[in-house]
């Protein structure tokens, strides 16, 4: 079940490869984000030395939050990978060109996961061009439905 998703992340990037990562969270982030208060718009992935992390991810803290805790909503998050999958990203970042970018949070059996995409960027032409694609699929969609009719 789909939490929140990155929309951007497809209109400016061409997603090769998906990896699913676990979330280092504290206990009111993982409140915040079943309440759905999370965005990860301006959401970036970056690798470390052999970690990866999760930067700018917005995390609204409820306001039944303890007092004695000071919440921080856009804190450096780490991201739990198998060895292999960081070494793959960091082949592939370092080497190739590419860029990891946040996709979505969802659960998978109660616990919350980040879907890691491996992308290109897109120049302006091919967003363009995706525009008109699916601008295109809409239309014909519209056509056949009141067609049926």
């Amino acid at each position: 079940m789909t939490i929140v998703d990155n929309r951007k992340a497809f209109h400016d990037y061409f997603v090769e490869e998906r990896f699913e990562a676990g979330l280092s969270l504290q206990g009111w982030e993982a409140k915040s984000i079943r309440a759905g208060r999370v965005q990860l718009k301006e959401a970036y992935v970056i690798v470390r030395g052999n970690e990866v992390f999760l930067f700018g991810a917005h995390i609204s803290a409820l306001t039944s939050t303890s007092t004695h805790v000071h919440p921080e909503a856009t804190r450096t998050r780490k991201l739990l990978l198998h060895a292999a999958e960081i070494k793959k990203m960091i082949i592939k970042v370092e080497r190739s060109g590419y860029t990891l970018v946040p996709i979505n949070l969802h659960y998978v059996g109660g616990r919350i996961k980040l879907e890691v995409g491996l992308a290109k960027g897109k120049k302006q032409h091919d967003k363009r061009a995706t525009e008109r694609d699916r601008d295109g699929q809409r239309e014909v969609a519209q056509a056949m439905k009141t067609h049926r009719r």
